[in-house]
């Protein structure tokens, strides 16, 4: 095998990639100014913002200093280390540009709108344009070029349109760069997140960094390219493809002493007080190792010859629909394989293994996954409550597939079972019935089974989303690009259509797919704080589905500043007390007009029960990785222990991890040992790197401990 070229230059967008998150930037930056000056690659930044302001970003948030800037989607380079314009790039690659014809046209655009001054430079046009689809763009590029202008049109985050020449671009300006600094493509790394990134993984040889939340606009075009996924996000996704290369070393600097107040924006700070936030004691960070033991050992609790149960079989007695609990459920199954992935225990890889496969097995041949499979007699069971399909079944499972196979490397599994995963797709697919991108939701449907919402659902679609997202990741990995490519571009219209629905705006759409939704309609609402619930052809739901808000930021479907703003109205609406974390906020009460009458069934979604307001552990591991991911690492640990000592509570015994519990007064109401809960946990520990020995010692990925030790 031919050694790998010595990296000799590292190129990187800044928004989305390496900032976002402020602690995985600290500790980017720690790491990299830990490596040798003489051995260091040289540092571009290579980003849509303009010199100056890039300039700006670097002292504002503590990156390390760059070598050279590549600015204004590649218009501009500066060499940083002198401060001087390579003003030679503009002079040799830009002819035929005319910004006033540019500028023309673009008024002429439906819904197209100047970006302010600050954006524009005498080589880019910039202009918002929301929610265009591929063929708009297609008809500005062309229609500027039979104007005899030689421009290239960039469209990315389905918002940001920037004109600039023919010849400059990203990767045109860094291209330029190499060629000026004579160093080959095969030894330089670039990464980035969206899809004025990917000129720069377009040159031939280039080495690749995908961070987790690279967008699918990008992801598409470097489908046959080889690039590096990384499982991190952001800044920590930048780290790990570094370490592939070779560049970083394994072990990452620990910065646990960043967490400062100046790294908490202001607006954040109103909602916490940083500097009261504190380091974990000896005695938490021993309640936290307690917690993901006990919770290892619920996991084994509900390991079967068949899968994974819902919940421990012989710690809960199964009396009249009880005996639901009793199945391998495709739900819970797929979100303990997701919340497992990372632990190498050969029972519980087994019992992932064998969980998808009872599930996978028992698919209908039109491609529906059952609800559950009930374990004492195989007996698969496709509907729920009312006789209804389990649309979210279908959904998990392809995601849950992903999670396994990229954590085990197992192709044959993915070979055996690649047409059961094409046909759960095309019957999913078969629920968008308009073909507007989003599925119809038949109410009591999905995991609130008795609880009424339908259509257009917030949760489901950000799980549509996602299982778009990983069956395009696992046709690439069976090395059908074309196939790939086509999911990856009806993701990012998901995606754009998702945000367009759910969170609506006061900018219209250029493309009439997008438009005229109710919600698009009703301003009476005021300004949106976070995506809605349920949207529907004649009426919207107002109330914040906590669930799905920390899944859209899990799965990549809101960006950083949308998820902080969801994240300010849930913090402050309180809805982690009495402990994180309820799922919906407010709760439905008799006499609204979202109350249904099947609410009283079992007493089960009175206010503050269940799927109305219920406390889920499934829900707060969540809640603790999407605070994290936002860069609150502090808050994430104290949130972290709140939520061990919930599911330490138990009706009978500790650490029952229950099922759910009550929004008001925080008991336990559900069955004890579920499964779900506590893979949640787990998943929980892991992303905060909790400092516990068993988690690194079983983890493929390598996470370091990012708590420092007991006071």
């Amino acid at each position: 095998m031919a050694k790998r070229p010595a990296i000799r230059l590292f190129s990187s967008d800044l928004d989305g990639t390496l900032l976002g998150n402020p602690e995985a930037t600290a500790r980017f930056t720690a790491t990299w100014e830990a490596l040798p000056t003489k051995s260091r690659p040289l540092l571009v930044y290579n980003s849509g913002r303009l010199v100056d302001e890039i300039s700006q970003v670097v002292s504002d948030h503590d990156i390390p200093e760059p070598d050279f800037i590549i600015g204004g989607v590649g218009t501009e380079i500066v060499d940083n280390r002198r401060k001087a314009v390579l003003s030679d790039y503009q002079n040799q690659q830009f002819e035929h540009w005319d910004v006033q014809e540019i500028e023309l046209y673009m008024a002429s655009v439906p819904g197209a709108a100047r970006q302010p001054e600050r954006f524009q430079t005498a080589y880019k046009s910039s202009w918002y344009l929301h929610g265009a689809d591929r063929k708009v763009i297609k008809c500005i590029d062309r229609d500027l070029a039979s104007r005899g202008l030689h421009v290239s049109v960039v469209y990315s985050s389905s918002r940001d349109l920037d004109i600039i020449p023919k010849r400059a671009s990203k990767g045109q300006a860094l291209r330029w760069l190499l060629k000026h600094l004579r160093l080959r493509a095969s030894s330089v790394v670039v990464s980035g997140d969206s899809a004025n990134d990917a000129s720069m993984y377009a040159l031939r040889g280039v080495n690749g960094i995908l961070v987790e939340n690279a967008q699918p606009e990008l992801v598409e075009s470097c489908v046959k390219q080889g690039a590096f996924h990384a499982r991190g996000f952001m800044a920590d996704g930048v780290i790990e493809g570094l370490q592939h290369f070779g560049v970083l070393p394994e072990v990452v600097v620990d910065v646990t002493e960043f967490a400062g107040a100046s790294h908490y924006d202001a607006e954040m700070s109103r909602l916490f007080d940083p500097k009261s936030l504190r380091h974990l004691d000896a005695a938490q960070q021993s309640l936290i190792g307690e917690g993901y033991r006990q919770a290892i050992a619920a996991i084994r609790r509900n390991i079967t010859e068949m899968g994974f149960s819902a919940c421990s079989i012989p710690d809960n007695e199964a009396t009249g629909t009880d005996a639901n609990y009793h199945s391998v459920w495709a739900r819970d199954g797929a979100v303990v394989v997701v919340g497992t992935s990372a632990i190498n225990d050969p029972d519980i890889r087994a019992c992932q293994r064998q969980t998808l496969t009872t599930l996978l097995d028992a698919m209908t041949s039109n491609g529906q996954v059952p609800a559950n499979v009930r374990i004492a007699t195989g007996e698969p069971d496709y509907s729920g409550v009312g006789g209804i399909c389990s649309i979210d079944s279908g959904i998990w499972l392809v995601i849950a597939v992903y999670y396994y196979v990229t954590a085990t490397g197992d192709r044959e599994f993915l070979d055996r079972y690649s047409d059961h995963l094409r046909k759960i797709m095309f019957w999913l697919q078969a629920h968008d019935s308009n073909n507007d991108g989003l599925l119809e939701i038949p109410e009591a449907s999905d995991w609130t089974d008795l609880f009424g919402r339908s259509y257009q659902v917030l949760y489901d679609e950000v799980l549509w989303y996602r299982a778009n997202v990983c069956w395009a990741r696992m046709l690439e990995i069976m090395e059908d690009y074309d196939a790939a490519s086509s999911v990856f571009r009806r993701s990012q219209y998901i995606q754009g259509k998702l945000l367009t629905t759910f969170w609506p705006s006061i900018h219209g759409s250029s493309d009439p797919h997008f438009a005229h939704t109710f919600a698009d309609r009703q301003y009476s609402i005021g300004d949106v704080h976070y995506l809605l619930a349920e949207v529907t052809p004649f009426n919207f739901s107002w109330r914040c589905d906590v669930y799905g808000n920390v899944l859209a930021f899990l799965d990549n479907v809101l960006d950083v500043t949308r998820a902080r703003t969801a994240f300010k109205f849930m913090w402050g609406a309180g809805v982690n007390q009495p402990w994180p974390v309820t799922n919906l906020y407010p709760v439905v009460q008799f006499g609204d007009p979202d109350w249904r009458p099947y609410y009283t069934v079992n007493l089960l979604n009175l206010p503050g029960h269940y799927h109305n307001g219920g406390i889920w552990p499934l829900i707060g591991g969540m809640w603790v990785r999407f605070i994290e991911r936002l860069g609150f690492h502090d808050v994430a640990c104290q949130e972290l222990v709140r939520l061990t000592e919930l599911c330490r509570a138990g009706i009978r015994d500790e650490w029952e991890f229950n099922e759910w519990y009550h929004g008001v007064t925080g008991r336990p109401m559900g069955k004890a040992y579920q499964a779900w809960s506590a893979s949640s946990y787990i998943h929980a520990c892991q992303d905060l790197g909790a400092g516990l020995d068993e988690v690194h010692k079983s983890m493929d990925t390598g996470l370091y401990c990012r708590f420092p030790q007991g006071e």
